[in-house]
């Protein structure tokens, strides 16, 4: 039995949990590249940089990647 297992939830776990905000915070990132303009690229970039744990900010990342797309 490995209780440290039980510690860290799985990355699909994570994801699930975490899934929701990080798509509102990439909407929001999105939101200002209009109003920001040319400087938007690396206003988000610090914005990205800002976001923690690593695997959040990964999964925003992803996000804004596929609004940017337009996909689904």
């Amino acid at each position: 039995m490995h209780d440290h297992d039980h510690d860290k939830p799985s990355r699909a776990d994570y994801h699930r949990t975490h899934q929701v905000r990080a798509v509102a915070e990439a909407e929001r990132l999105l939101a200002e590249r209009e109003r920001l303009g040319a400087r938007w690229l690396s206003w988000v970039a610090g914005e990205l940089y800002a976001l923690s744990p690593p695997q959040y900010a990964g999964m925003v990342r992803r996000e804004l990647q596929r609004l940017q797309e337009g996909g689904a």
